[in-house]
């Protein structure tokens, strides 16, 4: 029997260019319409008995070829467990082996979390008392960009995530999220839901997640640089999300994301909006300091550099929503590698550490909520 490779499902993506022998040479596909391309995701049948040699011979030109140093492929043989594959990097080619002992096996940038698995998370808590579902608009592919909502509470917390589709932890941390928040028995959620209303988008991007996109979406639009002016040509996800926001107002917010080079958690802020003060940056570095004393997978000492005043980018959903609400908003950032402060030699950052990261975020979220100030738009 001959090996295959196959991608051609929800979120995969991979070429091959040559199968010479027990080397497979291969190459990741670019966003449509975009130069972006780091994610892959792909199937391989008919290799049992035999130990593979995998090259990614276009790695070193991908859209973050610095996070390929240290990084480990993920290997699954049943698209439950993602396991850390040893992996090396040298001359823009990412190479790994596998002893094949079964008769299927996949590889991924990180840990999938299909189209599929969102339909099934959605219906699963959308059906649970006290949420209430909201189809927020369509994307370009025309595919529903949910909306679930919980609590009674008078400040408007939005959490979202997946503007970059192959950031697949941030749909993890939502699934965390979604299943703590409508766990009844669950003081802190509980305590959190009295005071506030969590609007949860737990994928604004299901075109580039089922076509198996880093960056985009079905148009090569990076959303994560459409929030001061949205369009329906290019980025009605966007737009239909700030649409809701600005219904509702927003008090406190968090963009879920995925970095492919810190080996750590980390969040990033508004500074540098035109109006930054140090009352409103307070509560944002409150939230970064209790997150850390909660938790040992999260840090406050890695992250992004700063904006200078007057310099941030409020085409960034975070710097726009902070600037636009006056809301205390955050970038929370997750590692493509492990948390090293806190590593995990077998799994590294995981899907199960992604949600339980969610889980100490709501925990935190739901002790700092009364200091949160909310200004009504308009």
């Amino acid at each position: 029997m001959s090996i295959t490779l196959n991608a051609a499902f929800d979120s995969g993506n991979i070429r091959v260019v040559a199968l010479n022998g027990d080397r497979v040479d291969l190459e990741i596909v670019p966003d449509h319409q975009s130069d972006f391309y780091q994610w892959f995701h792909f199937r391989v049948a008919g290799a049992r008995g035999r130990t593979l040699s995998f090259r990614i011979l276009n790695a070193g030109g991908s859209a973050y070829p610095f996070g390929w140093p240290g990084y480990k492929v993920r290997g699954s043989t049943d698209r439950e467990a993602w396991r850390q594959v040893p992996t090396r990097y040298a001359d823009g080619v990412l190479e790994w082996e596998w002893a094949v002992d079964t008769e299927l096996c996949w590889f991924a940038y990180f840990a999938p979390y299909t189209m599929e698995r969102h339909e099934a998370l959605v219906a699963r808590i959308a059906a649970r008392p006290g949420v209430r579902h909201r189809e927020l608009g369509l994307s370009l592919d025309g595919q529903a960009i949910d909306c679930l909502t919980v609590g009674s509470g008078a400040k408007p917390v939005w959490i979202y995530a997946r503007q970059h589709p192959g950031e697949s932890m941030a749909e993890w941390f939502m699934e965390g999220l979604l299943e703590r928040l409508t766990d009844r028995a669950n003081p802190h959620a509980a305590a959190l839901l009295e005071k506030a209303t969590l609007h949860c988008v737990p994928n604004m991007n299901p075109d580039g997640s089922r076509r198996g996109h880093l960056r985009t979406n079905a148009a090569g639009v990076n959303l994560n640089r459409e929030w001061h002016a949205p369009t329906p040509e290019r980025s009605p996800e966007v737009l239909h999300v700030r649409n809701a926001m600005d219904e509702t107002g927003v008090a406190f917010a968090i963009d879920v994301h995925g970095d492919e080079a810190i080996p750590a958690n980390f969040i990033a802020g508004y500074e540098g909006i035109p109006s930054w003060n140090d009352d409103h940056g307070a509560h944002f570095y409150e939230f970064g300091r209790r997150l850390a004393a909660h938790t040992p997978d999260f840090q406050t000492e890695l992250g992004y550099e700063k904006a200078s005043a007057g310099n941030a980018n409020l085409s960034m959903s975070t710097n726009q929503l902070a600037e636009r609400y006056r809301a205390v908003a955050c970038t929370l950032e997750m590692p493509f590698k492990d948390h090293d402060r806190n590593p995990d030699p077998e799994f590294g950052w995981s899907p199960e550490r992604s949600k339980k990261l969610a889980h100490a975020c709501l925990e935190v979220l739901a002790e700092m909520i009364d200091d949160v100030p909310f200004h009504a738009r308009g």
